[in-house]
């Protein structure tokens, strides 16, 4: 029974991920992400993965496991993405105003 509500849960998991990942590839923007909570649950799901593997517990919850660890794991990959299609608009937004202002702070007309 444990294993079929571990299951569950990671079901329930794995089902936001990849509406998280589409959501953020179709942003094109790492604003409103976190670096810090993706990793983590990458951490918790290496956690989850080695525990079955030190326990002998080779089962399909396992495979919960994997699944939903490469889903998160193209969720970094998106994220490091959008972030730098974000440095790129910046510098892009950054070339602009250069190019908008002359010496001495006059603007071109």
């Amino acid at each position: 029974m444990g294993s079929i509500l571990e299951t569950t849960m990671l079901i329930c998991f794995g089902f936001s991920w990849p509406l998280n990942l589409i959501k953020a590839y179709k942003a094109k923007t790492a604003k409103g992400s976190s670096l810090p909570f993706i990793l983590l649950i990458i951490t918790g799901y290496i956690a989850g993965i080695s525990a079955k593997i030190l326990t002998h517990q080779l089962n399909y919850v396992l495979v919960a496991y994997l699944l939903n660890l490469a889903i998160v794991g193209l969720n970094l990959v998106v994220y490091f993405r959008n972030a730098s299609l974000d440095k790129k608009a910046e510098t892009n937004q950054e070339g602009r105003k250069n190019h908008n202002i002359r010496i001495g702070g006059l603007r071109n007309v």
